[in-house]
């Protein structure tokens, strides 16, 4: 069991910040072949994924630990950033969150009951690829917002209407928001630097409320399971995160969005 937990951790790990749908990928790797649920339950088999989920959130607090301090403002700013200009700003996160965070209260059920299916994730992956794809051939050549310290306002309103995407299971989060952010002028990496931002507060509310709602199916027995699921996501997210920020500005959205349609093939190819 503790090694299903490491690989299980491992796949959240590496491919829930990548633009290639963690959904997906826990599909094939879990629903085909580790089947957490025999082994922890139904409940326990989705409270063990909001845990690991946590992991992945904390290998993002870590390697943006320095912009999360100056968001909260506890790091020291000149003149110009104490007026407002010259860094990103906490209101803007919240402006880019509002969107997202409004449709998954209101819908949070019925996307739970009705979206959650393996045909759903592959119309998911398909159209996010064509999102990404189209948004590496309509966005600027030469993007204008080369820091995350240049986006404004509007910029960091339509990537958040765009992470509204990511609501239908197998979009996935960062290829909806990178793809936004490419489309207003942001360069690929500005894009992936402020959906990771994003990422926390969003993920790390929803995480929390389920396990909360789920807590009593973190039970002893299964506490090594969870223990082990976290720290492999840990690890492999903050690896995963690293490598993907100083790659994405040099082969941009589309290999990503190719990956997308075989996943979508093979998911295709098993179930149908």
């Amino acid at each position: 069991m503790i090694i299903k937990a490491i690989i299980l951790g491992l796949v959240e790990g590496l491919t829930e910040f990548a633009p290639v749908s963690s959904t997906g990928h826990m599909i094939i790797v879990d629903d085909m072949w580790l089947r957490s649920e025999e082994f922890l339950t139904k409940h326990g088999a989705n409270t063990f994924k909001v845990v690991i989920q946590l992991g992945s959130i904390l290998a993002v607090v870590v390697t943006f630990k320095n912009r999360f301090i100056n968001l909260l403002s506890f790091g020291r700013f000149s003149k110009a950033e104490i007026q407002g200009n010259g860094r990103l700003k906490l209101s803007q996160v919240i402006v880019g969150l509002i969107p997202a965070g409004v449709l998954g209260v209101l819908f949070n059920d019925y996307i739970d009951d009705y979206l959650f299916s393996t045909a759903t994730v592959l119309i998911g992956l398909v159209i996010g690829a064509l999102l990404m794809i189209a948004a590496d051939y309509l966005g600027p050549i030469r993007p204008k917002t080369q820091s995350v310290d240049e986006i404004t306002y509007k910029q960091a309103l339509i990537v958040g209407l765009f992470q509204c995407l990511s609501l239908w299971p197998g979009f996935s989060r960062s290829g909806s928001t990178i793809s936004g952010g490419v489309l207003t002028g942001m360069s690929h990496r500005v894009a992936a630097d402020f959906t990771f931002i994003m990422a926390v507060p969003i993920m790390a509310g929803a995480s929390f409320l389920s396990l909360l709602k789920n807590w009593e199916y973190m039970t002893m027995d299964a506490l090594p399971v969870f223990v082990a699921g976290f720290i492999s996501a840990f690890i492999f997210a903050l690896v995963s995160i690293r490598f993907f920020l100083k790659l994405i500005n040099k082969v941009r959205l589309v290999p990503f969005a190719i990956y997308r349609i075989v996943l979508a093939g093979v998911i295709y190819f098993v179930f149908f």
